[in-house]
């Protein structure tokens, strides 16, 4: 009796764990902005203490846009996905290890936050893509 009211009356089926529109690359793409900007002020100021609070902002940032990579890559692309595009799974490994130790995370080099921000485009571009589909 008990499972019987608490089985769901209506079975929906999407191509990601909920209806569309949950998903979306700009979260990951305003992250890795603000990871740029504060490399910025990093590097324009003298203060060691605003910069430690820099460095500190830009290292959650940036595992900010990891986690956000990371839902897209595993919770909204599936397989149709990376066997239509076959450079996905590139895409998002090298975008993850940018927002991670070796890449923004590890760095002050803002040259590093525009190749973050070209692979979150590129990952966009795709997504965008797949969302006509």
């Amino acid at each position: 009796m008990l499972r019987n009211l608490l089985s769901p009356k209506t079975i929906v089926h999407a191509h990601c764990d909920l209806p569309c529109g949950v998903y979306d690359p700009a979260q990951a793409k305003l992250e890795a902005e603000s990871v740029k900007a504060c490399m910025e002020k990093f590097n324009a100021s003298d203060d060691d203490e605003f910069r430690t609070r820099a460095i500190q902002i830009k290292e959650e940032r940036s595992t900010l846009v990891k986690e956000h990579l990371w839902i897209l890559w595993t919770d909204y692309f599936k397989p149709p996905h990376f066997a239509a595009y076959p450079q996905l799974n590139e895409l998002f490994n090298e975008a993850t290890k940018l927002a991670g130790a070796g890449g923004t995370k590890g760095s002050t080099d803002v040259a590093v936050a525009d190749d973050l921000l070209a692979k979150i485009d590129q990952i966009s571009d795709i997504f965008w893509e797949t969302k006509k589909a």
